[in-house]
């Protein structure tokens, strides 16, 4: 018969230990024998014997159905028990066929090897309480203790290498918390276990240790690493946190390793002779490297900022000009730089203050005092009236876009101050004494919003 054929096919493979060609041939025979509970059997001893205990459970059991007199579908039931760690179950199923067959040697020997990893079980399951009882206490050696104890009983109880792993970084043993981290993705790899939460808690761990040892910038690749493996097992917004921070730390860590004042100066010579040759471009990236390799420079940022302003790109210019004057406020370089765009933006009030504000600390710059005289003559041609009308209007225009003078034009006094500047010049000279109001009437003819005729 065709199903005869088939199991003797099955049984020819299974005792040449090729157990998948055997789970097929069994399969086959039982396809046409469906109710053979000896197919069913053989089928449930191939696939315990490639470690598919599921699938071995399930043919036991149906087994047992078939045939619930038949002592050695008991010992199969028994066996994938205990493949599956279910040793309390595995205990009942040899019991079960015991009580068919007293005198079976294998079920015997399947009990007695059922109870005694149920004992170890216990015993294991003891040890990880009393593990985490010391842990409570802070008695993390003596936690340690207990947890390898469980491991050495039961190694596929991954939650006591988790736990281990927590205690050996608590105390600091980031080696021997890595090792653990890595026996738990292991040992969930081994077993099939799909607790994806305790392998992504395994992989933070890990990278949390790894941080812990960095010393310097290459030192956080491992821990990074770790971190977006422990993502792509089981996103969670602690471990992509720890991730962002291991990244920013390297990053910083990389920019203070590459910091090196003397290649720093190097690179701003270099940049000098750019800027000589009018090379801005190039001068600006060499005043850059010249940045990173020493951010403290005030030359490199104030020569940055020259370059900047001959490009016309007057906020970077603005911004050079300004970190130089935090980083020295008495080098005069970046008062220079700052009146340049001040003037340049015709804010020449600002202006002349940057250039008075250089030369409190360097009072014979040359530089800073012609700088001072341009803002006067400027100063002096709009309060004349001597502006051009487009450049009277790009002034006034200006002008109101300044808070400050949006303030002054809605005070009523100086509202009056401006008509009688028109109608009663004698009544505006006495209001104009007053040196608030000669103050905000000099302001709004700075700005070019009031004229003074000669």
């Amino acid at each position: 018969m065709a199903d005869d054929d088939a199991k003797a096919l099955g049984n020819a493979a299974f005792s040449s230990d090729d157990f998948t060609s055997a789970v097929l041939q069994y399969t086959d025979a039982i396809s046409l024998s469906p109710t053979n509970h000896i197919l069913l059997s053989n089928r449930s001893a191939a696939h315990a014997s490639l470690r598919n205990y599921a699938h071995a459970l399930s043919d036991a059991k149906i087994t047992v159905e078939l045939k619930p007199d038949w002592a050695k579908g008991y010992g199969r039931l028994g066996s994938a028990h205990v493949g599956l760690k279910q040793f309390e179950e595995a205990v009942a199923a040899y019991t079960k066929g015991l009580k068919i067959d007293p005198s079976n040697e294998a079920l015997r020997s399947g009990l007695a090897d059922a109870q005694a990893k149920q004992e170890v079980k216990k015993r294991a399951k003891t040890e990880k309480k009393l593990g985490i009882t010391a842990y409570k206490r802070r008695d993390f050696e003596g936690a340690i203790r207990h947890y390898s104890r469980a491991i050495e009983m039961d190694d596929e109880d991954i939650s006591c290498i988790t736990n281990r792993a927590a205690v050996y970084l608590l105390i600091e043993k980031y080696k021997e918390c890595i090792e653990d981290c890595d026996k738990v993705v292991e040992k969930a790899r081994e077993v099939g276990l799909d607790d994806k939460m305790a392998v992504a808690k395994a992989l933070t761990r890990k990278g949390t240790a790894f941080v812990k040892m960095a010393k310097c910038a290459k030192d956080y690749d491992p821990a990074i690493e770790a971190y977006k493996r422990a993502l792509e097992v089981h996103h969670n917004g602690e471990t992509l946190k720890k991730m962002k921070e291991a990244e920013r730390a390297k990053k910083e860590l990389e920019r203070t390793e590459y910091l090196d004042p003397e290649i720093g100066d190097e690179e701003r010579e270099k940049g000098d002779e750019f800027l000589k040759e009018k090379k801005y471009p190039e001068a600006i990236k060499k005043y850059t490297e010249a940045i990173k390799r020493n951010p403290q420079d005030p030359k490199a940022y104030s020569n940055r900022a020259a370059c900047y302003n001959k490009l016309g790109a007057l906020p970077n210019g603005l911004e050079d000009a300004e970190k130089c004057i935090e980083i020295d406020p008495k080098f005069s370089g970046g008062y220079i730089r700052k009146a340049e765009v001040e003037f340049y933006l015709k804010e020449y009030d600002n202006a002349m203050k940057t250039c008075l504000e250089g030369l409190n600390h360097d009072h014979s710059n040359q530089e800073l005092c012609d700088g001072v005289t341009s803002c006067v003559k400027e100063k002096n041609k709009a309060n004349r009236g001597g502006l051009t009308p487009k450049e009277l209007k790009e002034r006034q225009a200006k002008g109101m876009e300044d808070p400050e003078i949006q303030k002054i034009l809605t005070d009523p006094v100086i509202r009056q101050v401006m008509s009688d500047l028109e109608e009663n010049p004698s009544a505006a000279e006495n209001q104009m004494k007053n040196p608030v109001t000669e103050s905000k009437i000099q302001k709004l003819i700075t700005a070019g919003i009031v004229q003074m005729k000669e």
